[in-house]
């Protein structure tokens, strides 16, 4: 249909018969063809690949030093989520040899308050006001903590069972939990949490066992309090890839 540049049509649009039983009249007014504009070319958006949302999470996965006592989902949510990444990190002969305890309020609180004791006992004057500090602001400050162990006793099992792999036993052990912390601190991020990873281990190991019973086989690897974010955390820069990956045969 053509129409002048000041051309006029009426239209009817059928409305609701209660309250414009004959139908409501518009006025649209046509432009001259001259006058319209081409529509902007539409950039074909790419399927997301099926490992798009996991890579998204491993992406935005930081470490966080700004957290409050506060959190976006119940305590009991926050349980689950470190119970499934415990349950399922791979780990050799399926040896499931990580250990956790998940600590909140005074339990959590206690954790840091032996840290920064413990620090008190190595470093005096500003050195220890700077470190007690951090310990304060940026851990005991959160919401709760995650004590990640490796239990011994299956390490030692393993290396009994499969005497010419001993040597390397303790090694997939330690990258077991590298795998068990990194599934724990990705999900809490999507859960809306913020995380940072401590390593205040032989400072604290002992006190701990002794406060919550842990087993003597159970060896202290890493620390993670968390909590509601309050600050972006800084930016982060990549090296190049290519001297990093490289690809045969392709």
């Amino acid at each position: 249909m053509q129409h002048s540049p000041t051309s006029k049509t009426r239209i009817i649009i059928q409305t609701n018969p209660k309250t414009l039983p004959y139908g409501e009249i518009v006025d649209i007014f046509y432009a001259a063809p001259a006058a319209r504009e081409s529509p902007a070319p539409v950039t074909p958006v790419a399927p997301a690949q099926p490992s798009q949302t996991f890579l998204q999470a491993v992406e935005t996965r930081r470490s966080h030093y700004s957290i409050t006592n506060t959190s976006p989902v119940p305590d009991g949510r926050i349980v689950q989520v470190i119970q499934h990444a415990i349950t399922h990190v791979p780990s050799s002969w399926n040896s499931q040899s990580s250990r956790a305890l998940v600590l909140f309020a005074d339990e959590h609180e206690w954790v840091w308050d032996t840290v920064v004791n413990a620090l008190k006992a190595i470093t005096s004057g500003s050195k220890f006001d700077a470190a007690a500090g951090k310990v304060n602001a940026s851990m005991r400050a959160g919401h709760g903590t995650v004590l990640f162990f490796e239990d011994d006793d299956v390490v030692k099992g393993l290396q009994s069972s499969f005497p010419t792999y001993k040597d390397d036993f303790t090694a997939w052990s330690e990258q077991t939990s590298g795998m068990a912390q990194f599934i724990t601190w990705v999900a809490l991020e999507e859960e809306g949490l913020g995380a940072n990873l401590q390593h205040y281990n032989k400072l604290i190991e002992a006190e701990v066992k002794t406060h919550f019973n842990v087993p003597s086989s159970w060896r202290l690897v890493a620390q993670m309090p968390f909590g509601e974010p309050t600050a972006e955390p800084g930016e982060k820069t990549f090296q190049s890839i290519e001297p990093r990956v490289k690809v045969y045969g392709l």
